[in-house]
């Protein structure tokens, strides 16, 4: 940020960010950097990521 005031006076108000937050912010940023198309990609990986998840092909018992 460029004015130092007004990020110290959010810090005061909000206290620091936590590494996790951090991280979410600078993925958030990265992603909204890609084309359209790179983010209709990454949503769908994400999807299918999850639903793998939930529904695994190949139970551990």
């Amino acid at each position: 940020m460029k004015n130092l005031g007004f990020a110290a006076e959010l810090q005061l108000k909000l206290g620091a960010p936590t590494s996790g937050t951090v991280e979410s912010l600078r993925l958030l940023r990265a992603f909204l950097k890609l084309a359209p198309r790179q983010r209709f990609e990454v949503i769908k990986l994400v999807e299918d990521l999850a639903t793998e998840e939930a529904l695994p092909e190949h139970p551990l018992s």
